[in-house]
């Protein structure tokens, strides 16, 4: 497919001029639902892990000491099959809307790789495809590195002529995705105050993986300053009180409930400095301020994968029972029905190419774009490679 004019390599005709948003209505031919990947099976664990983290020459027994949180559980992940849930789930959805469209499914970093779904989809004569990527906010590990897979796909697989990649905005606050945290997270503030907890001596933890300041400093757009996080942290603190306020809309006897962001899952040299704080530093500081309960939201995340049943089950609720404070994890998205019709909206959305003003965001900073800018979400290690759905670089 010669572009010689196009703003944005590999992209339909809707969007190759590089507009923030789509400016006229696209017809896709497939959904292309793109994930991180897992191992399924002990054997698969290092060969994983190496997949994650190539190019950044790690040896095998570094790799060996983060291994152990997949062995725990038989070496499985369980994000193959959540997103084998989530797949059915939207091909379910779209199927009660009328809609024709074939989902794709594959993964960065296990199979099935978005290389194979990509050749199936050009092999059943689907040439126009529109991607959600399983990672609802902006950085370069969970918005342009997905957009560097695609470009390379195409490349790869010589589909670079002939198959077009658009992705689905980032959701982080489309109410789909907002609204799925609600409900568990009131629940379980309803829960402590039944069991004498007073309003005072609840927290809301919502967590999410800490990525470097470096990184979170290039997120998103160059040409807005979104404080010394980035959007990445912006994005986070915006949804975290869109979901509060949808907390207290439902049961007001909690609206003076304290809440903040916490981070986890850091993997850097000690030397590197990414965000914090910690959720299990914070977690060990609550009993002096006095907090006694804590409701910790896994707001980072779209399903429960291995960081939230290590990082948070595991790691979180073992330090807040070291320390004497009660704790509960609520629910991630998973295939809530709210939030997977969420993800056809967005798909709809895009199909119908919605004027910004009349879509759905739940924070002043949404909603976000359909092609994303120049030079948003730097690798501050490797540099800008070519990427998808978005203006060069």
């Amino acid at each position: 497919m010669d572009q010689p004019t196009t703003a944005v390599p590999y992209a339909s005709p809707a969007s190759a001029q590089g507009a923030p948003f789509a400016e006229r209505p696209q017809k896709y031919d497939g959904l292309l639902l793109a994930g991180f990947g897992g191992p399924e099976g002990q054997d698969d664990v290092i060969p994983f892990l190496r997949n994650v983290t190539r190019g950044r020459g790690i040896p095998d027994e570094r790799l060996e000491e983060v291994a152990h949180h997949y062995r725990h559980f038989g070496g499985v992940s369980p994000i193959n099959a959540q997103n084998r849930a989530l797949k059915a789930a939207i091909e379910e959805e779209l199927a009660r809307r009328g809609l024709d469209l074939p989902v794709y499914w594959g993964n960065r970093n296990w199979a099935p790789y978005l290389s194979e779904a990509v050749r199936d989809a050009a092999d059943a004569g689907d040439h126009r495809l529109l991607a959600f990527a399983t990672s609802a906010y902006s950085s370069f590990s969970s918005c342009r590195q997905y957009r560097e897979d695609f470009a390379r796909v195409l490349e790869e697989t010589g589909l670079s002529e002939t198959v077009t990649i658009d992705k689905i905005r980032q959701f982080f606050d489309h109410p789909g995705f907002v609204d799925s945290f609600v409900d568990s997270i009131r629940e379980a503030l309803q829960r402590f105050r039944e069991e004498g907890v007073g309003i005072a001596q609840m927290r809301v933890l919502f967590s999410t993986h800490s990525i470097p300041v470096d990184d979170a400093q290039r997120s998103g757009p160059r040409d807005t300053d979104f404080g010394p996080g980035g959007a990445y942290e912006a994005q986070h603190l915006a949804v975290a009180a869109a979901v509060m306020e949808r907390v207290s809309a439902q049961d007001p006897t909690l609206q003076d409930v304290a809440w903040e962001l916490v981070y986890q899952s850091r993997s850097g040299p000690a030397s590197q400095p990414w965000l914090e704080p910690d959720i299990c530093d914070r977690i060990a500081q609550l009993p002096a301020e006095p907090v006694e309960a804590i409701a910790i939201s896994p707001i980072g995340f779209v399903s429960d994968h291995m960081e939230v049943l290590w990082d948070l089950d595991t790691e979180a609720l073992e330090a807040a029972a070291e320390v004497g404070v009660r704790a509960v994890r609520t629910a991630t998205p998973g295939v809530d029905p709210v939030y997977v019709a969420g993800i056809v909206d967005l798909v709809q959305e895009r199909i119908a190419a919605v004027d910004p003003a009349d879509r759905a965001a739940a924070t002043p900073l949404g909603p976000w774009f359909d092609v994303c800018r120049p030079a948003c979400c730097e690798n501050v290690r490797a540099g800008f490679k070519p990427a998808a759905a978005g203006i060069a670089p």
